[in-house]
C-alpha cells in the first residue's frame, strides 16, 4: 500500500482568481456586523460543501487527495473525519481529475487560507462534493452532518451562487410586475433568501419546485437546512441572516445575462 501523499492542485488559480493583494483588499472592505472582538475561537475543522458542476452525482463524494494546494499554503484534509464518513456507505470517491475540474469548493480555499493564516497549522478541511440529491437524500446527509454542525470547533462553508439568468442558462423567468428584468431577478432571489433565513427545508424545496430558480448550490443548501432542522429538534437555537447580495450585471432585455451572489451567516445561540 502506497504512502504517497496525493495533492489537489489549485487548478483555477490565475484564471478564476488571483492573490494575495487582491484577497487582502477584499477582506479589508468587509463590514463586520458586530463590534471588534476581544477574543475569538478559531475553528479546528472547516467543512466545505460545494455542488457538482461537471459530473453527474446522485450522492455526495469525497476527494482522493490528502492535501489541497492554494497559492498561500497547503490545506490538509481531515482523514479521520473522511474515514468516518466513508464508513457510512453514503459517499462516493471522486477522481482527482473530477476534483481539479470542479471550481465550487476551490473558490473558497483562498479565503479560508487567508482568514486562518495565523492558525494555519491548527486546522484541517473536509471538502464534500454534493450531487443532485433527492429530498430524502438531503435529509439523510443533513442528519449525518448535524453532529458535526453542532460541534463548535467546526465551521461549515456552503458554496453557491444564486440566479443564473439568461438564454445561455436556459432560464428567463420574468415577473413584469417587478419592473426591469434585474428587479424581477432580485425579487426572486430575495424570496428564496427569506425562505432560507426561516431555516425550513421543506419551504425551500417547494420554492425551488415552483420557480425553478437556478441556484447552483441548492442541494448543499438543502443539506445544511436539514442539518439545522435535525438540531432544532433537540432545542438548539439557530438563526441565519443574509449579509450581502449582488448581481454580475443588470439585465434589461432578453439578450442580457447575469449571475446573482448572496452571502450569509448561521449563528448558534
Amino acid at each position: 500500500m502506497s504512502n504517497r501523499v496525493v495533492c489537489r492542485e489549485a487548478s483555477h488559480a490565475g484564471s478564476w482568481y488571483s492573490l494575495n493583494a487582491q484577497l487582502e483588499g477584499w477582506l479589508s472592505q468587509a463590514q463586520s456586523t458586530i463590534r471588534p472582538a476581544r477574543a475569538i475561537i478559531a475553528p479546528r475543522r472547516v467543512f466545505i460543501l460545494g455542488p457538482s458542476h461537471h459530473v453527474p452525482l446522485s450522492r455526495c463524494a469525497l476527494s482522493p487527495a490528502d492535501i489541497y494546494r492554494t497559492p498561500l499554503y497547503d490545506l490538509r484534509i481531515d482523514q479521520k473525519v473522511y474515514a468516518d464518513l466513508w464508513k457510512t456507505g453514503l459517499f462516493e470517491r471522486m477522481s482527482l481529475q473530477t476534483d481539479e475540474d470542479e471550481h465550487s469548493i476551490e473558490m473558497h480555499l483562498p479565503y479560508t487560507a487567508k482568514a486562518m493564516e495565523s492558525h494555519k497549522d491548527e486546522f484541517s478541511i473536509v471538502p464534500v462534493l454534493v450531487g443532485a440529491l433527492s429530498e430524502s437524500k438531503e435529509q439523510e446527509y443533513g442528519k449525518l452532518l448535524s453532529k458535526y454542525l453542532a460541534d463548535p470547533s467546526n465551521l461549515f462553508i456552503i458554496s453557491s451562487d444564486f440566479c443564473h439568468w439568461g438564454q445561455r442558462f436556459r432560464y428567463t423567468y420574468y415577473d413584469e410586475s417587478q419592473g426591469e428584468i434585474y428587479r424581477s431577478i432580485e425579487h426572486l432571489d430575495k424570496m428564496g433568501m427569506g425562505i432560507i433565513e426561516q431555516l425550513d427545508p421543506m419551504s425551500f424545496t417547494n420554492y425551488l419546485k415552483k420557480y425553478r430558480n437556478t441556484i447552483c448550490g441548492r442541494h448543499p443548501i438543502g443539506v445544511l437546512l436539514n442539518a439545522v432542522a435535525e438540531l432544532r429538534k433537540s432545542g438548539l437555537e439557530m438563526n441565519f441572516t443574509f449579509l450581502n447580495y449582488a448581481q454580475s450585471s443588470q439585465c434589461r432585455n432578453w439578450q442580457d445575462s447575469s449571475v446573482s451572489y448572496a452571502a450569509g451567516a448561521l449563528i448558534v445561540h
